[in-house]
């Protein structure tokens, strides 16, 4: 039952079928390398005090940074920054709509602040940790702010931001300008359609770039415009005191233009915060959890849960794997699981806490609860009516709700208990991580956005380390995963299924067949498959291409698959962020086979990003040996590779061409160095379509997927 690509407006398939230098800082050699860690400088500390306050001129405040001095004014919030070598930047443009006069302009011990009486704000802008942080807080009903809008100053060459792994665009493309590319009007939730709360922007001949993050994700969202055929981003946030939302805050950094280097600075803001995840710790915790490193995903169906199916994948090579089942009428049984141990691989069942709904002959296991937990847990909406659930059967349900029920009742424990009662190490808890926040209006259970996330990840974590169950006499922990995780569950999740997908939302089309027609009609084209054959339903397991879809469709799906895997355009801005935090793989339903034409791409894409590929798996499948003989090849190539760097870092990303055709990444202390030509043509030596990986003290080791895949 996973939820809808993060970009489409309709729930997702069924789950039971279905981010010269502008900084002229003291480490300039080590800006020089491009290292991501180097991205984001703090002011020096040898600067002499007067550099170091905030100072009020003219009606403007004056905030130091790393690399220079912002200047924001509040009559429009225009903010530009003055670099050290004397250059201007501009940080925002005036905010659409200004907030109103201003009054009571004054310094502050840690900065300046301002009010707006006509709309009810109040700022402050102050310097934390190099950056320029400014908050607006409401004092008053609910209003809106639009700012800050970025990608303005004449330089801005290109634009970062986190749909799923990262995509960072040339303001000027064409592609991305036109309504081809699906952006340009959009506007993105940040709290749950981005997988990182920030964005930024590059300046062009290498003159730096300017990162946003916005900690104050719920009521925040991003929309893309297009001026004189450039790209543009603005941020809003919708102020709400019955919503929880009164405080906006974001955080403004110069960086040195890297493309992931707004993910440089929100990973520092996550360690700052005491909010960065370690794999390394949560494997400690767990040792079960080290299983995942060098280990491929698959979903099995069929005979594929089997033991003898579990012998041959072990026959074939495959040294780790994640193997996960649908909570169906046929789960893995102890033997499975015991099989599956027994080959060094992770067995773990699918459960959600999304949705409930009546016991019919075709609901999903996941959607049918005790007691009275349907109707009365559902989310109920500002008129008063239930939130309809996936695909509009039943409710939502309220984590508020489970949440006060555990007091008494421990409706965790009973759900999680027979569905690990098999001896299955993992868990895989569909939505909870995915950031569709609900606010409920019901007034037995009423919860905010961020109440809803903070039940959510007390739910997670008592899976995470074992306390789920109250009467068991010791903790069972599990290495636990969740759909196209929004990065504050890192600390949480072992593991998450979408965030590496740059999900455009024209895929919910293609997945379900309505291009043209509503959701309640029939469908007007089935290239993409339904939920037959059983055991192998095409929906998962027919490949398909641009070509199989008809004619009049073919335009909209040649232009998603683009904007989604085109690899000029792609950055690690989530692995740089979270890379050893958790594990990251695509979304469930777009395994590795599912996209013949997409296949080298993405395998070189996991391998230049040290991230596993996801598969579908079942003896039924007509391409189960060519799947089969697939996985083994490439997880053979990728097993020691993520074995040495999966808990490392990603501490550099450069493009080594100008067309972006060759890239290359950095893990650790140069634990692993791993080069990857996209195009058709050898760059040094590296033939096109081939990735070289070299582990520290290791000669480079070769992989040219074409001669793998067919």
């Amino acid at each position: 039952m996973h939820s809808a690509p993060r970009n489409s407006p309709a729930a997702g398939p069924s789950r039971r079928y279905g981010r010269r230098t502008v900084l002229a800082l003291a480490i300039a050699t080590a800006l020089a390398a491009t290292t991501v860690e180097a991205a984001i400088g703090l002011v020096p500390a040898s600067h002499s005090s007067a550099d170091t306050e905030v100072r009020i001129h003219d009606g403007r405040v004056a905030v130091p940074m790393a690399g220079g001095t912002a200047t924001i004014d509040p009559a429009t919030l225009r903010a530009e920054a003055r670099t050290r070598d004397g250059r201007t930047v501009l940080l925002s443009a005036p905010a659409l709509r200004a907030p109103g006069k201003p009054t009571g302009l004054a310094r502050t011990e840690h900065g300046a602040t301002w009010s707006y009486p006509g709309s009810g704000l109040k700022a402050e802008a102050r310097a934390d940790h190099g950056r320029l942080l400014v908050t607006f807080t409401a004092t008053g009903g609910n209003t809106s702010l639009q700012w800050p809008v970025t990608a303005t100053d004449p330089a801005a060459e290109s634009i970062q931001f986190p749909r799923g792994e990262g995509l960072s665009l040339p303001v000027a493309d064409a592609f991305w300008n036109s309504a081809g590319g699906g952006l340009v009007g959009d506007e993105q939730d940040i709290s749950s359609q981005l997988s990182l709360p920030l964005w930024g922007h590059s300046l062009r001949s290498g003159h730096g770039g300017v990162s946003y993050i916005t900690p104050t994700d719920i009521g925040s969202s991003l929309t893309f415009t297009s001026q004189a055929g450039r790209l543009r981003a603005t941020a809003k946030h919708e102020f709400s005191a019955r919503g929880g939302t009164r405080e906006y805050t974001v955080a403004l950094s110069l960086t040195d233009g890297s493309p992931v280097a707004p993910a440089v600075d929100y990973r520092n803001w996550l360690s700052e915060h005491g909010q960065l995840g370690s794999l390394s710790e949560k494997i400690k915790k767990n040792p079960e959890t080290g299983k995942l490193l060098g280990a491929f995903h698959a979903y099995a169906w069929g005979g594929a849960r089997r033991p003898d199916y579990v012998k041959r994948l072990k026959e074939l090579g495959v040294s780790r794997l994640w193997l996960g089942y649908d909570s169906d009428d046929a789960p893995m049984t102890k033997a499975d699981v015991d099989a599956a141990r027994s080959a060094g691989y992770l067995a773990s069942p699918y459960d959600s806490y999304a949705d409930g709904q009546q016991k019919t002959p075709d609901s999903s296991p996941n959607t049918v609860w005790p007691d009275d937990v349907y109707p009365t847990f559902c989310v109920q909406k500002a008129d008063g009516k239930p939130q309809p659930g996936f695909r509009k059967k039943g409710c939502y349900l309220s984590s508020q709700a489970f949440e006060q029920a555990e007091r008494k009742k421990h409706y965790l424990a009973d759900r999680t208990r027979p569905l690990v009662a098999n001896g299955a190490d993992s868990y895989f808890l569909d939505v909870d991580a995915a950031g569709e926040l609900f606010q409920d209006f019901d007034a037995k259970h009423p919860m905010t956005k961020a109440e809803d996330r903070t039940n959510r990840l007390a739910r997670m974590k008592r899976l995470a380390d074992g306390t789920y169950d109250p009467s068991a006499k010791k903790p069972r922990p599990l290495v636990l995963g969740s759909e196209s995780a929004v990065s504050w569950a890192n600390e949480v999740l072992a593991f998450s299924h979408g965030s590496a997908t740059p999900v455009d939302g024209r895929l919910w089309g293609m997945e379900t067949g309505h291009f043209d027609s509503r959701q309640e009609d029939p469908k007007d084209d089935d290239a993409w498959g339904g939920y037959m054959p059983e055991g192998a339903a095409a929906t998962f397991f027919k490949p398909v291409r641009v070509s199989d879809f008809k004619p009049e469709h073919r335009a909209r799906v040649a232009a998603t698959l683009k904007a989604m895997y085109d690899p000029a355009y792609r950055v690690p801005l989530y692995e740089t962020a979270l890379h050893g935090s958790l594990v990251n793989a695509e979304r469930w339903e777009l395994p590795f086979s599912k996209l013949p034409d997409q296949k080298q791409n993405r395998a070189l894409l996991a391998m230049l990003y040290n991230t596993p590929l996801n598969f579908v798996l079942s003896d039924k499948d007509q391409r189960n040996d060519q799947n089969l003989r697939e996985l083994a090849a490439l997880q053979k190539y990728f097993a020691p590779l993520h074995q040495a760097a999966g808990t490392s870092k990603l501490t550099s990303f450069r493009r080594l061409t100008d067309d972006h055709m060759v890239q290359r990444t950095v893990f650790g202390d140069g634990t692993l160095t791993v080069t990857a030509n996209f195009g058709s043509k050898a760059h040094d030596g590296l033939p096109g379509g081939c990735v070289d990986a070299k582990l520290q003290g290791k000669p480079a080791q070769r992989l040219c997927p074409s001669k793998v895949i067919s």
